[in-house]
Parts: C-alpha cells; sequence; structure tokens
C-alpha cells in the first residue's frame, strides 16, 4: 500500500514532465515516418528549413513560458524546483540541539503527537495545525524544526516568508496554495509532512484596510489562514512551523487564534549550563588545548546565542591558523570575542596629548565599572582604535540578569560618567569624547536617568508613573519636577565617582600607565593589579574559582 502510494505521489508530482517526454517521442517518430515517405527534393528542402525552425519554436516556447510563469502562475518555478527533502536527508536529531531544553520538550510531545497520530485520532483527538517558534536571531528555531521532521520521520519542506511577497496581487496567494498543495502530494505519499515558514512577520504581519484595497500583503496572509484552516482528515499530518523574531503583538491575531498556530514555543538565549554545553560542542569540532575552560568561557559568554558561540569558536579557529598554530587557545578565543563585540583594530596615527587622555579616559570607565557595578565586569581595557572610538572598556554580566534595579541603573550612570570625571581630575578639562549623539557616554548616561525618572519611579522625588505615555499632557511644573530629578541623578553620580577616583588616585594612575605602557590590559591583568592593591571583589572570585556566584 505504501509503495503504491509513493508510487502514485510520483506520478502526481512529475506528470507534466512524463507527459512532454512522451509527446516528444511520438512527435520524434512521426516526424522519422514522415520524412522516409517524402521525394527526395521536398526531403533536402524540409532538412535545410529545419534548424531555421527549431530555433524559432525554441524561442516562442522560452517566450511563452516566462510569460506563463511570471504572469499566470506568480513565478512558481522556483518553489516547482525546490526539493522535497525526506527525513533522513535533514539528519537533525534531538540530541543535537543544545542549549534550549524547555523549547525541546515541547516540540518533542509534538513528535509524540504525530508519531502516535492513531491512537490520537482514536480518543478522538487532532494534531495540532501549526507551532509558532519565536525567539532572538540565532537561537535554533530553524534547527528545532529540523530535528522535529527527523525525529517524526516526515519530509520537510522549508520556505521564507519573504518569497511569497510580491508586487503583482494574487502572486502571493498563488504560491501559498502551490506550497500547500505540495505539502498535501507529500503527506499523502509519506504519511505526513512539516511545513516550515521561517521570518514569518513579512507576511504575517497585523493587516492593514484601506479605501485602496487591501494590498497584496493582506492577499497573501488570508491565503495562508484559508490553508490553514483546510487542513482536513485527509492531510491533518500536515504540521506547520512559523519562526519570528518579532514580537508577539507585531503578528496578526487571526494567525494566533487555535486552529492555526495552536502551540507558542518560546526559545530564550541559553543559560549558563547550556552556554558551557554548547562550547563543548563547538570546540569538539576544531582542534583545542586541554587548558581550555568550557565554564569559564560560559561565563563569559552571557545573553550569547548558540548561532554566536559557534561564531566565536569559528573565529576563534581562523585566528589560531592565521598565527600559525595548531590548536585553539585560550587566548585565541578571548582575542575571537573581543573582534567580533569590538571591532577590528585600527592603524590610526594618535599623537601624545590625545593618547595620555584616552588612557585617562578609558581608566575612569574601568575602575568605577570594577568597583561600583554590581552587576558587570571588566573583560579588557583598550586604547587601540576600533571602530569609530579611540578607546574602549569591554564590559561583561558576571551572570545572567532579567530586570534592572535603581542600584543597577545608577551604576550604569556612574560608568558613562567616570571618563568625564576622569578627564576633569587629570586635565582640568574635557574632550568631546564624552559626548557625540546615540552611544557616546552622555547619552547614554542621560537617557539611563531619564528612564529612572519618567518611566521607572525611581526618582529622588518619589514620583511614580511612566510620563512618557502621555508628555503633551503634562504640566510645565511637573516636566519641570522631572527634568530637575533627572538632573541630580546626574550630578549626584558625578560626585560619588569624582570622590571614588580621588579617594583611589593610586590605581588611577596605575591603570592610566599600564595603558600606556602597554596599550591592552587583559581580565587576569586587571584583576591582578586590584588585588595587588587589596580590591578584589567578592562577587567575582567565581569566574576564577568555579562555583555559584553570590547574590548580589
Amino acid at each position: 500500500m505504501k509503495s503504491y502510494r509513493r508510487w502514485k505521489f510520483f506520478w502526481m508530482d512529475h506528470w507534466i514532465k512524463i507527459a512532454i517526454v512522451a509527446a516528444s517521442l511520438i512527435l520524434i517518430l512521426l516526424s522519422i515516418w514522415g520524412m522516409a515517405s517524402l521525394e527526395s527534393y521536398y526531403r533536402n528542402i524540409t532538412l535545410a528549413q529545419l534548424p531555421l525552425q527549431m530555433i524559432i519554436m525554441v524561442i516562442n516556447a522560452v517566450v511563452f513560458a516566462y510569460i506563463y510563469m511570471v504572469l499566470f502562475r506568480g513565478n512558481l518555478g522556483n518553489l516547482e524546483k525546490k526539493k522535497n527533502i525526506a527525513a533522513k536527508d535533514v539528519n537533525v536529531k534531538f540530541s543535537d540541539v543544545i542549549g534550549i531544553d524547555e523549547a525541546k520538550e515541547e516540540c518533542w510531545e509534538v513528535v509524540q503527537l504525530i508519531k502516535d497520530h492513531a491512537r490520537l485520532k482514536k480518543i478522538g483527538g487532532k494534531i495540532l495545525r501549526g507551532i509558532l517558534m519565536m525567539g532572538p536571531p540565532g537561537c535554533g528555531k530553524t534547527y528545532l524544526a529540523k530535528a522535529i521532521a527527523t525525529e517524526a520521520g516526515l519530509p520537510f519542506l522549508s520556505m521564507a516568508a519573504s518569497e511569497f511577497n510580491e508586487i503583482f496581487v494574487g502572486v502571493g496567494a498563488s504560491r501559498v496554495r502551490q506550497l500547500f498543495k505540495k505539502a498535501a502530494r507529500m503527506a499523502y505519499g509519506f504519511g505526513g509532512c512539516i511545513v516550515f515558514i521561517d521570518e514569518l512577520d513579512a507576511m504575517g504581519h497585523r493587516r492593514t484596510f484601506s479605501q485602496f484595497g487591501s494590498g497584496e500583503g493582506n492577499t497573501t496572509q488570508n491565503q495562508l489562514l484559508v490553508a490553514m484552516d483546510g487542513l482536513g482528515e485527509k492531510t491533518e499530518n500536515i504540521v506547520v512551523i512559523g519562526a519570528t523574531n518579532a514580537a508577539e503583538d507585531v503578528l496578526d491575531p487571526a494567525l494566533l487564534r487555535p486552529g492555526r498556530f495552536d502551540r507558542k514555543v518560546y526559545i530564550k538565549k541559553p543559560n549558563l549550563e547550556g552556554r558551557e554545553a554548547l562550547f563543548k560542542f563547538y570546540l569538539g569540532k576544531v582542534k583545542h588545548e586541554a587548558s581550555v575552560d568550557c565554564k569559564r568561557l560560559a561565563r563569559k559568554a552571557v545573553d550569547k546565542s548558540p548561532a554566536d558561540i559557534e561564531n566565536i569558536v569559528k573565529e576563534s579557529a581562523l585566528i589560531a591558523t592565521r598565527n600559525k598554530r595548531d590548536s585553539v587557545t585560550l587566548k585565541d578565543i578571548s582575542e575571537a570575542i573581543e573582534r567580533i563585540e569590538l571591532g577590528v583594530k585600527q592603524k590610526l596615527t594618535i599623537n601624545v596629548k590625545e593618547r595620555e587622555m584616552t588612557a585617562y579616559h578609558e581608566t575612569g570607565h574601568l575602575i568605577v565599572t570594577y568597583l561600583l557595578h554590581p552587576r558587570d565586569d571588566v573583560f579588557k581595557a583598550s586604547i587601540i582604535p576600533r571602530k569609530m572610538s579611540l578607546g574602549v572598556v569591554h564590559p561583561t554580566p558576571i551572570e545572567e540578569w532579567h530586570l534592572n534595579d535603581r542600584e543597577s541603573m545608577l551604576a550604569e550612570i556612574k560608568v558613562c560618567v567616570a571618563s568625564y570625571v576622569a578627564e576633569k581630575i587629570k586635565f582640568g578639562t574635557t574632550t568631546t569624547g564624552v559626548g557625540g549623539g546615540p552611544g557616546s557616554d552622555f547619552y547614554q548616561a542621560t537617557n539611563y536617568a531619564n528612564a529612572m525618572v519618567w518611566k521607572y519611579g525611581m526618582g529622588p522625588s518619589g514620583l511614580v508613573g511612566d510620563y512618557t505615555v502621555a508628555p503633551q499632557l503634562l504640566s510645565e511644573e511637573m516636566k519641570t519636577r522631572l527634568n530637575q530629578d533627572v538632573d541630580k541623578i546626574l550630578k549626584d553620580c558625578m560626585a560619588e565617582v569624582d570622590t571614588l577616583l580621588r579617594k583611589e588616585k593610586d590605581i588611577f594612575e596605575r591603570f592610566a600607565h599600564e595603558l600606556l605602557q602597554k596599550n591592552e590590559l587583559d581580565y587576569d591583568e586587571i584583576e591582578a593589579i586590584f588585588m595587588e592593591y587589596g580590591k578584589a571583589n567578592p562577587r567575582r572570585a567565581h569566574l576564577t574559582q568555579g562555583g555559584t556566584p553570590p547574590a548580589v
């Protein structure tokens, strides 16, 4: 029965090609028979004209095919050419999906439902029509969809939502119909099919309506809704998986109702254990020194996605190769993180005065981050130009946090204004390096202070509420009070930083001189200098000794 279905599926999928080949053979045989019956004179004339006629026929066929595919079938040729990927060819198992265990558990239930379809049908249940995977880029949504197809033993058909969008009305809808028609044939031949639509928000965003019509985007989405509703008894083993990086409220509510994308799987960035497992997995694919501590790397890679970690390992292998080493070292991995996040070192000529001011500027950031920030650590300090800056202090979170409190937001402000205070203490003046638009120290400090007062009720006056909702309704007196709170937070933070840097003058000068001599300081060098002055922070001990970080 199964072999019959697959033969039938093959015939359904290729009957046009078979018919064309058969017709061509018949025409060739008829032509040969007809030529044999002609007189030699007419036969020679016919043979002489044959090449020209063939060229004209080919040109006509190409022109007709182009018009047909573009105007009448919405350029569906690309869709038809998409290979039916069998489960064995996908070959992504659940054991290959690392760092997203919670999402794996949810999807494993779906696999079991597909496999135990007969039992589910017996008790009157129905399989899930659709699964929506939501999460940041690079967290493994596509990989997990492939794992579902492999474990369920079903063919896998993947398309990006942008492939459905066209300027011509009706083209996108035609492509959706063709996709689900293809999926239905595959389900008939193989007992089921996984349809994966990546970046679903490109075609599933909230519909808009106007007096000029609904537009091509709405038409395409409407066809998707109808197609998912049309997954009846004969095609109930078709599971549609959508993936998006957008927020849930971006998508149209009609897509999210039960009967369409019945289940939402939220895929988050991996935790500490997940990151450690990912480093072990990707480092296992390259030669690396046995001394490389994956647990320590996992603590340095807070907030990194699986794709980020894979990229770090790839970049570290390139760096090791460039440095003529046979294996990847911890230094290579650190340099890879640095290159990815900070950018490539630039050969920029800097005069002595600018270099000195940059060193003290970055020293301010370094000391305040280490001594006052409850959540961040200093991964690297450098006065080598990168991207658009003359120097950089690269902080990394000590551990995972999902909310900010008043202490952490004040710490961010103190770190930002530390450069201004450091320049002021050393030189009595400041540079334009503290300002300059988005991303600059003053911009970030002011943004944090504004958020504390205007949004989160963390201002010194005790005003509570989100005043950014309707600022035009606020009185001038209220706006003045709010802005005064912002100004007070900034000045209080500057005063505290000024007191700290003057108190720790010896450390301040030491780090500045070290940067001027070495250009860069790594984590271990920074930690050693602080310990030399008796300033080791107990919250950072777990980074070198292992174990769980103490509570803040």
